[in-house]
Protein backbone atom coordinates (compact mmCIF):
# COMPACT_ATOMS: atom_id res chain seq x y z
CA UNK A 1 0.00 0.00 0.00
CA UNK A 2 1.34 3.44 -0.90
CA UNK A 3 2.11 5.92 1.81
CA UNK A 4 -0.34 8.72 2.22
CA UNK A 5 2.05 10.58 2.35
CA UNK A 6 3.75 9.58 -1.03
CA UNK A 7 0.69 10.81 -2.84
CA UNK A 8 -0.11 14.02 -1.16
CA UNK A 9 3.40 15.71 -1.83
CA UNK A 10 3.90 13.98 -5.33
CA UNK A 11 0.55 13.25 -6.78
CA UNK A 12 1.90 13.96 -10.62
CA UNK A 13 4.68 11.43 -9.99
CA UNK A 14 2.42 9.03 -8.89
CA UNK A 15 -0.08 9.40 -11.56
CA UNK A 16 3.24 9.30 -14.61
CA UNK A 17 4.46 6.57 -12.76
CA UNK A 18 1.28 4.44 -11.97
CA UNK A 19 0.63 4.88 -15.89
CA UNK A 20 3.55 3.08 -16.86
CA UNK A 21 1.68 0.28 -15.35
CA UNK A 22 -1.19 1.31 -17.32
CA UNK A 23 -2.77 1.77 -14.27
CA UNK A 24 -5.27 5.32 -14.75
CA UNK A 25 -4.68 6.54 -11.28
CA UNK A 26 -6.15 9.99 -11.87
CA UNK A 27 -9.43 9.40 -10.08
CA UNK A 28 -8.15 7.46 -7.59
CA UNK A 29 -5.52 10.13 -6.37
CA UNK A 30 -7.84 13.36 -6.27
CA UNK A 31 -10.40 11.42 -3.73
CA UNK A 32 -7.26 10.54 -1.52
CA UNK A 33 -5.84 13.79 -1.76
CA UNK A 34 -9.36 15.60 -1.12
CA UNK A 35 -10.36 13.19 2.00
CA UNK A 36 -7.49 14.05 3.42
CA UNK A 37 -8.06 17.46 3.39
CA UNK A 38 -11.51 16.38 4.94
CA UNK A 39 -9.58 14.41 7.71
CA UNK A 40 -7.18 17.61 8.59
CA UNK A 41 -9.41 20.12 8.40
CA UNK A 42 -11.49 18.09 10.72
CA UNK A 43 -8.74 17.02 13.25
CA UNK A 44 -7.72 21.01 13.49
CA UNK A 45 -11.49 21.34 14.50
CA UNK A 46 -11.65 18.71 16.78
CA UNK A 47 -8.36 19.72 18.27
CA UNK A 48 -9.56 23.65 18.65
CA UNK A 49 -13.18 22.55 20.42
CA UNK A 50 -11.20 20.08 22.60
CA UNK A 51 -8.98 22.76 23.95
CA UNK A 52 -12.10 25.15 24.27
CA UNK A 53 -14.30 22.47 26.23
CA UNK A 54 -11.17 22.09 28.65
CA UNK A 55 -11.37 25.72 28.96
CA UNK A 56 -14.83 26.66 29.52
CA UNK A 57 -15.33 22.95 32.01
CA UNK A 58 -12.19 24.11 34.35
CA UNK A 59 -14.31 27.36 34.51
CA UNK A 60 -17.46 26.20 36.26
CA UNK A 61 -16.04 24.68 39.33
CA UNK A 62 -15.10 28.58 40.05
CA UNK A 63 -18.37 29.89 39.00
CA UNK A 64 -19.48 27.31 41.70
CA UNK A 65 -17.96 28.40 44.34
CA UNK A 66 -18.94 32.23 43.45
CA UNK A 67 -22.65 31.47 43.27
CA UNK A 68 -22.95 31.91 40.00
CA UNK A 69 -25.24 29.04 39.19
CA UNK A 70 -26.92 29.96 36.53
CA UNK A 71 -23.76 31.00 34.68
CA UNK A 72 -22.20 27.31 35.97
CA UNK A 73 -25.67 25.54 34.54
CA UNK A 74 -25.15 27.20 30.94
CA UNK A 75 -21.14 26.43 30.85
CA UNK A 76 -22.53 22.93 31.11
CA UNK A 77 -25.09 23.08 28.83
CA UNK A 78 -22.29 24.60 26.34
CA UNK A 79 -19.92 21.34 27.23
CA UNK A 80 -22.33 19.29 26.38
CA UNK A 81 -23.57 20.90 22.89
CA UNK A 82 -19.54 20.67 22.09
CA UNK A 83 -19.34 17.03 22.93
CA UNK A 84 -21.81 16.31 20.56
CA UNK A 85 -20.09 18.29 17.60
CA UNK A 86 -16.61 16.72 18.86
CA UNK A 87 -18.47 13.33 18.61
CA UNK A 88 -19.68 14.54 15.24
CA UNK A 89 -16.44 15.60 13.87
CA UNK A 90 -15.09 12.29 15.23
CA UNK A 91 -16.93 10.24 12.82
CA UNK A 92 -16.15 12.65 10.20
CA UNK A 93 -12.87 11.80 10.52
CA UNK A 94 -13.14 8.43 10.72
CA UNK A 95 -15.24 8.05 7.73
CA UNK A 96 -12.73 9.76 6.14
CA UNK A 97 -9.82 7.61 6.77
CA UNK A 98 -11.53 4.43 5.84
CA UNK A 99 -12.05 5.78 2.99
CA UNK A 100 -8.57 6.87 2.72
CA UNK A 101 -7.79 3.29 3.11
CA UNK A 102 -10.60 1.66 1.23
CA UNK A 103 -8.90 3.58 -2.50
CA UNK A 104 -5.01 3.00 -1.39
CA UNK A 105 -5.63 -0.60 -1.27
CA UNK A 106 -6.93 -0.32 -4.64
CA UNK A 107 -3.29 1.45 -6.01
CA UNK A 108 -0.63 -0.53 -6.81
CA UNK A 109 3.20 -0.19 -5.98
CA UNK A 110 4.97 2.26 -8.04
CA UNK A 111 6.96 0.80 -10.54
CA UNK A 112 11.53 1.39 -10.16
CA UNK A 113 12.67 3.52 -12.41
CA UNK A 114 14.05 0.75 -14.30
CA UNK A 115 11.02 -1.19 -15.42
CA UNK A 116 11.01 -1.08 -18.82
CA UNK A 117 7.77 0.30 -20.71
CA UNK A 118 5.34 -2.18 -22.03
CA UNK A 119 2.16 -3.97 -21.93
CA UNK A 120 2.88 -7.66 -22.55
CA UNK A 121 5.09 -10.24 -21.65
CA UNK A 122 6.32 -10.13 -25.11
CA UNK A 123 7.93 -6.26 -24.43
CA UNK A 124 9.67 -7.80 -20.83
CA UNK A 125 13.22 -7.05 -21.70
CA UNK A 126 16.14 -10.59 -21.86
CA UNK A 127 18.87 -8.92 -19.00
CA UNK A 128 21.15 -12.70 -18.93
CA UNK A 129 21.04 -16.19 -20.75
CA UNK A 130 22.22 -19.18 -19.88
CA UNK A 131 23.26 -23.15 -20.63
CA UNK A 132 22.59 -25.13 -23.65
CA UNK A 133 19.66 -25.95 -25.39
CA UNK A 134 19.77 -29.59 -26.48
CA UNK A 135 18.78 -30.66 -29.74
CA UNK A 136 16.64 -33.45 -29.12
CA UNK A 137 15.62 -33.67 -32.26
CA UNK A 138 11.62 -35.07 -33.63
CA UNK A 139 11.79 -37.68 -31.42
CA UNK A 140 11.99 -35.80 -28.02
CA UNK A 141 8.42 -36.61 -25.82
CA UNK A 142 6.63 -33.84 -23.65
CA UNK A 143 7.34 -34.53 -20.26
CA UNK A 144 3.57 -35.67 -19.61
CA UNK A 145 4.58 -38.56 -22.16
CA UNK A 146 7.64 -39.22 -19.96
CA UNK A 147 5.52 -39.00 -17.09
CA UNK A 148 3.36 -42.04 -18.16
CA UNK A 149 5.95 -43.85 -19.96
CA UNK A 150 8.16 -44.10 -16.92
CA UNK A 151 5.32 -43.97 -14.51
CA UNK A 152 6.35 -41.15 -12.14
CA UNK A 153 3.03 -39.42 -12.51
CA UNK A 154 -0.61 -39.94 -12.69
CA UNK A 155 -2.42 -37.04 -14.40
CA UNK A 156 -5.51 -39.42 -14.69
CA UNK A 157 -5.60 -40.69 -10.70
CA UNK A 158 -5.35 -36.72 -9.33
CA UNK A 159 -8.32 -36.02 -11.42
CA UNK A 160 -10.42 -38.42 -9.66
CA UNK A 161 -9.47 -38.42 -5.90
CA UNK A 162 -9.53 -34.56 -6.03
CA UNK A 163 -9.40 -32.90 -10.14
CA UNK A 164 -7.91 -31.72 -12.73
CA UNK A 165 -4.48 -29.69 -11.75
CA UNK A 166 -3.92 -32.61 -9.02
CA UNK A 167 -1.33 -34.62 -9.98
CA UNK A 168 0.02 -38.03 -8.21
CA UNK A 169 3.67 -38.35 -8.40
CA UNK A 170 4.81 -41.96 -7.75
CA UNK A 171 8.21 -44.02 -7.35
CA UNK A 172 10.93 -41.78 -9.16
CA UNK A 173 8.59 -38.97 -9.54
CA UNK A 174 8.21 -38.74 -5.89
CA UNK A 175 11.91 -39.05 -5.25
CA UNK A 176 12.71 -36.47 -7.67
CA UNK A 177 10.46 -34.23 -5.85
CA UNK A 178 11.66 -34.46 -2.57
CA UNK A 179 15.64 -34.28 -4.13
CA UNK A 180 14.67 -30.98 -5.38
CA UNK A 181 12.66 -29.88 -2.14
CA UNK A 182 16.11 -30.74 -0.08
CA UNK A 183 18.39 -29.46 -3.10
CA UNK A 184 16.98 -26.40 -3.06
CA UNK A 185 16.49 -25.99 1.06
CA UNK A 186 20.05 -27.24 1.37
CA UNK A 187 21.33 -24.33 -1.20
CA UNK A 188 19.56 -21.80 0.30
CA UNK A 189 20.72 -22.39 4.29
CA UNK A 190 24.80 -22.43 2.31
CA UNK A 191 23.78 -19.12 0.99
CA UNK A 192 22.61 -17.81 4.66
CA UNK A 193 18.59 -18.45 4.86
CA UNK A 194 17.23 -19.26 7.70
CA UNK A 195 15.14 -22.45 7.07
CA UNK A 196 10.99 -21.96 8.63
CA UNK A 197 8.34 -24.24 8.59
CA UNK A 198 5.38 -22.11 7.86
CA UNK A 199 1.23 -23.19 8.30
CA UNK A 200 -0.29 -23.66 4.87
CA UNK A 201 -3.48 -21.69 5.82
CA UNK A 202 -3.65 -17.86 7.09
CA UNK A 203 -6.15 -16.03 8.28
CA UNK A 204 -7.19 -12.56 6.05
CA UNK A 205 -4.90 -10.47 8.08
CA UNK A 206 -1.95 -11.98 6.32
CA UNK A 207 -3.11 -12.09 3.24
CA UNK A 208 -4.14 -8.44 3.61
CA UNK A 209 -0.63 -7.96 4.53
CA UNK A 210 0.95 -9.40 1.37
CA UNK A 211 -1.43 -8.21 -0.92
CA UNK A 212 -3.11 -11.28 -1.87
CA UNK A 213 -6.29 -9.54 -0.47
CA UNK A 214 -8.17 -7.97 -1.77
CA UNK A 215 -6.56 -8.12 -4.81
CA UNK A 216 -6.42 -11.89 -5.64
CA UNK A 217 -8.89 -13.89 -3.87
CA UNK A 218 -10.34 -14.93 -6.33
CA UNK A 219 -7.13 -16.85 -7.26
CA UNK A 220 -6.88 -18.51 -3.28
CA UNK A 221 -8.82 -21.54 -1.95
CA UNK A 222 -11.26 -20.23 0.80
CA UNK A 223 -11.89 -22.41 3.80
CA UNK A 224 -15.23 -20.31 4.53
CA UNK A 225 -15.92 -22.04 7.45
CA UNK A 226 -13.05 -20.81 9.52
CA UNK A 227 -12.17 -17.54 7.17
CA UNK A 228 -8.55 -19.35 6.34
CA UNK A 229 -6.98 -19.40 3.47
CA UNK A 230 -4.83 -21.81 1.53
CA UNK A 231 -1.21 -20.00 0.89
CA UNK A 232 -0.62 -19.31 -2.57
CA UNK A 233 3.35 -19.16 -1.59
CA UNK A 234 5.13 -19.32 1.46
CA UNK A 235 6.07 -15.50 0.73
CA UNK A 236 2.66 -15.17 2.77
CA UNK A 237 3.10 -17.18 6.00
CA UNK A 238 6.88 -16.03 6.26
CA UNK A 239 6.60 -12.93 5.13
CA UNK A 240 3.24 -12.06 7.99
CA UNK A 241 6.05 -13.22 10.91
CA UNK A 242 6.90 -9.91 10.59
CA UNK A 243 3.76 -7.99 10.67
CA UNK A 244 3.49 -5.19 13.02
CA UNK A 245 7.17 -6.02 14.33
CA UNK A 246 9.62 -3.62 14.86
CA UNK A 247 13.02 -4.79 14.17
CA UNK A 248 16.73 -3.46 14.84
CA UNK A 249 18.64 -2.15 11.92
CA UNK A 250 21.44 -4.29 12.68
CA UNK A 251 19.27 -7.57 12.25
CA UNK A 252 18.84 -6.18 8.74
CA UNK A 253 18.97 -7.87 6.26
CA UNK A 254 16.34 -10.99 7.52
CA UNK A 255 16.88 -14.02 5.38
CA UNK A 256 14.13 -16.73 5.81
CA UNK A 257 13.68 -19.69 3.24
CA UNK A 258 10.31 -22.19 3.73
CA UNK A 259 9.53 -24.87 1.29
CA UNK A 260 5.72 -25.32 1.31
CA UNK A 261 2.85 -26.65 -0.87
CA UNK A 262 1.04 -23.94 -2.72
CA UNK A 263 -2.64 -23.72 -4.11
CA UNK A 264 -4.01 -21.56 -6.94
CA UNK A 265 -7.65 -21.82 -8.24
CA UNK A 266 -6.08 -20.25 -11.76
CA UNK A 267 -9.25 -19.65 -12.41
CA UNK A 268 -10.23 -19.83 -16.38
CA UNK A 269 -6.81 -21.52 -17.10
CA UNK A 270 -7.26 -23.82 -19.78
CA UNK A 271 -5.62 -25.16 -22.84
CA UNK A 272 -2.24 -26.47 -24.40
CA UNK A 273 -0.42 -24.05 -21.89
CA UNK A 274 -1.28 -25.60 -18.84
CA UNK A 275 -1.02 -29.59 -20.27
CA UNK A 276 0.43 -32.19 -17.65
CA UNK A 277 2.88 -29.76 -15.25
CA UNK A 278 2.92 -26.24 -16.78
CA UNK A 279 0.01 -25.01 -14.56
CA UNK A 280 -1.49 -26.92 -11.60
CA UNK A 281 -3.85 -25.72 -8.54
CA UNK A 282 -1.48 -27.46 -6.07
CA UNK A 283 2.20 -27.56 -6.55
CA UNK A 284 5.70 -27.70 -4.49
CA UNK A 285 7.53 -24.76 -4.47
CA UNK A 286 10.55 -23.09 -1.99
CA UNK A 287 10.74 -19.24 -1.20
CA UNK A 288 13.46 -17.25 0.04
CA UNK A 289 11.79 -14.15 1.37
CA UNK A 290 13.65 -10.77 3.02
CA UNK A 291 13.41 -7.78 4.74
CA UNK A 292 16.15 -4.79 4.22
CA UNK A 293 16.55 -1.27 4.67
CA UNK A 294 15.60 0.94 1.77
CA UNK A 295 19.48 1.73 1.04
CA UNK A 296 20.20 -1.79 0.94
CA UNK A 297 17.01 -3.50 -0.68
CA UNK A 298 18.02 -3.34 -4.59
CA UNK A 299 21.96 -4.65 -3.80
CA UNK A 300 19.47 -8.15 -2.09
CA UNK A 301 17.45 -8.49 -5.29
CA UNK A 302 20.42 -8.20 -7.03
CA UNK A 303 21.67 -10.99 -4.42
CA UNK A 304 18.79 -13.14 -4.67
CA UNK A 305 18.55 -13.04 -8.47
CA UNK A 306 22.65 -13.94 -8.92
CA UNK A 307 21.45 -17.07 -6.13
CA UNK A 308 18.38 -18.01 -8.35
CA UNK A 309 20.58 -18.10 -11.45
CA UNK A 310 23.27 -20.26 -9.04
CA UNK A 311 20.58 -23.34 -8.72
CA UNK A 312 19.32 -23.16 -12.58
CA UNK A 313 23.29 -23.64 -13.50
CA UNK A 314 23.82 -26.49 -11.29
CA UNK A 315 20.61 -28.39 -12.80
CA UNK A 316 22.03 -28.17 -16.41
CA UNK A 317 18.96 -26.37 -17.78
CA UNK A 318 18.91 -23.47 -20.40
CA UNK A 319 17.66 -20.34 -18.64
CA UNK A 320 17.06 -16.70 -19.16
CA UNK A 321 16.32 -13.67 -16.98
CA UNK A 322 13.76 -11.01 -17.79
CA UNK A 323 13.23 -8.26 -16.18
CA UNK A 324 9.36 -7.48 -16.45
CA UNK A 325 7.77 -4.28 -18.05
CA UNK A 326 5.20 -2.30 -16.27
CA UNK A 327 2.49 -4.08 -18.23
CA UNK A 328 3.30 -7.64 -17.02
CA UNK A 329 4.41 -6.57 -13.27
CA UNK A 330 2.53 -7.67 -10.18
CA UNK A 331 0.14 -5.46 -8.55
CA UNK A 332 2.34 -5.18 -5.66
CA UNK A 333 5.54 -5.10 -7.17
CA UNK A 334 8.07 -2.14 -7.66
CA UNK A 335 10.85 -4.21 -9.84
CA UNK A 336 10.60 -8.21 -10.66
CA UNK A 337 12.83 -10.53 -12.88
CA UNK A 338 11.44 -13.53 -14.15
CA UNK A 339 13.48 -16.46 -14.61
CA UNK A 340 12.55 -18.73 -17.04
CA UNK A 341 14.13 -22.73 -18.55
CA UNK A 342 13.81 -23.75 -22.07
CA UNK A 343 11.76 -26.69 -22.86
CA UNK A 344 13.03 -28.83 -25.21
CA UNK A 345 10.46 -30.91 -26.27
CA UNK A 346 7.73 -28.15 -25.78
CA UNK A 347 10.07 -25.73 -27.73
CA UNK A 348 9.26 -22.72 -25.55
CA UNK A 349 9.95 -20.95 -22.34
CA UNK A 350 8.46 -21.60 -19.08
CA UNK A 351 8.58 -19.69 -16.03
CA UNK A 352 10.24 -21.08 -12.96
CA UNK A 353 10.92 -18.00 -10.88
CA UNK A 354 10.04 -14.49 -10.33
CA UNK A 355 12.40 -12.59 -7.99
CA UNK A 356 10.97 -9.03 -6.67
CA UNK A 357 11.52 -6.04 -4.66
CA UNK A 358 7.98 -4.76 -3.08
CA UNK A 359 9.96 -1.71 -1.66
CA UNK A 360 7.91 -0.17 1.47
CA UNK A 361 4.28 -1.70 -0.26
CA UNK A 362 3.74 -4.34 1.61
CA UNK A 363 5.68 -3.53 4.66
CA UNK A 364 3.25 -0.28 4.92
CA UNK A 365 0.35 -3.05 4.98
CA UNK A 366 2.03 -5.18 7.08
CA UNK A 367 3.31 -2.16 9.51
CA UNK A 368 6.67 -4.23 9.03
CA UNK A 369 9.25 -1.25 10.39
CA UNK A 370 12.96 -1.39 11.28
CA UNK A 371 14.38 1.00 14.26
CA UNK A 372 17.28 3.06 12.58
CA UNK A 373 20.76 4.22 14.06
CA UNK A 374 18.91 7.69 15.40
CA UNK A 375 16.39 5.35 16.96
CA UNK A 376 13.92 6.27 14.31
CA UNK A 377 11.39 3.96 12.94
CA UNK A 378 10.67 3.42 9.30
CA UNK A 379 9.04 0.58 6.95
CA UNK A 380 11.15 -2.20 5.63
CA UNK A 381 11.83 -2.93 2.43
CA UNK A 382 10.47 -6.68 1.98
CA UNK A 383 11.78 -9.10 -1.42
CA UNK A 384 10.95 -12.70 -2.32
CA UNK A 385 11.69 -14.84 -4.57
CA UNK A 386 10.59 -18.33 -5.97
CA UNK A 387 14.43 -20.67 -5.45
CA UNK A 388 12.42 -22.62 -6.95
CA UNK A 389 8.70 -23.73 -7.99
CA UNK A 390 9.10 -27.74 -8.93
CA UNK A 391 6.65 -28.22 -11.36
CA UNK A 392 7.80 -27.05 -14.61
CA UNK A 393 11.84 -27.19 -13.48
CA UNK A 394 10.16 -30.88 -13.32
CA UNK A 395 8.97 -30.80 -16.66
CA UNK A 396 11.89 -29.58 -18.12
CA UNK A 397 14.61 -32.06 -15.79
CA UNK A 398 12.36 -34.52 -17.77
CA UNK A 399 12.65 -33.14 -21.30
CA UNK A 400 16.44 -31.89 -21.40
CA UNK A 401 17.86 -34.41 -19.85
CA UNK A 402 15.58 -37.46 -21.80
CA UNK A 403 18.10 -39.85 -23.62
CA UNK A 404 17.68 -43.22 -25.54
CA UNK A 405 18.44 -44.78 -22.40
CA UNK A 406 16.65 -42.78 -20.24
CA UNK A 407 16.24 -39.39 -18.01
CA UNK A 408 19.75 -38.27 -16.95
CA UNK A 409 20.00 -36.72 -13.38
CA UNK A 410 22.04 -33.74 -13.20
CA UNK A 411 25.01 -34.13 -11.19
CA UNK A 412 24.66 -31.60 -8.38
CA UNK A 413 21.35 -33.60 -8.08
CA UNK A 414 22.04 -37.66 -7.35
CA UNK A 415 23.25 -37.46 -3.78
CA UNK A 416 19.79 -36.05 -3.04
CA UNK A 417 18.03 -38.61 -5.63
CA UNK A 418 20.12 -41.72 -4.88
CA UNK A 419 20.03 -42.35 -8.73
CA UNK A 420 21.74 -41.07 -11.97
CA UNK A 421 19.25 -41.85 -14.44
CA UNK A 422 15.32 -43.11 -14.49
CA UNK A 423 14.79 -46.06 -16.83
Amino acid sequence: MLTLKVITENPEEVIRKLARKHFDAKEYIAQVIELDKTRRTTQQELDANLAELNRISKTIGQLMKEGKKKEAEAARAQVAAMKEANKQLDERKVSAEQQIHDLLVQIPNLPHDSVPDGKTAEENVCEKEGGVIPDLGEEALPHWELAKKYDLIDFELGVKITGSGFPVYKGYGSRLQRALINFFLDNAHEAGYLEIQPPYVVNAASGYGTGQLPDKEGQMYHATADDLYLIPTAEVPVTNMYRDVILNQSDLPVMNTAYSACFRREAGSYGKDVRGLNRLHQFDKVEIVRIDTPEHSYESLQEMVAYVQTLLEKLELPWRILRLCGGDMSFTSALTFDFEVYSAAQKRWLEVSSVSNFENYQANRLKCRYRDENKKTQLCHTLNGSALALPRIVASLLENHQTPEGIRIPVALVSYTGFDMIR
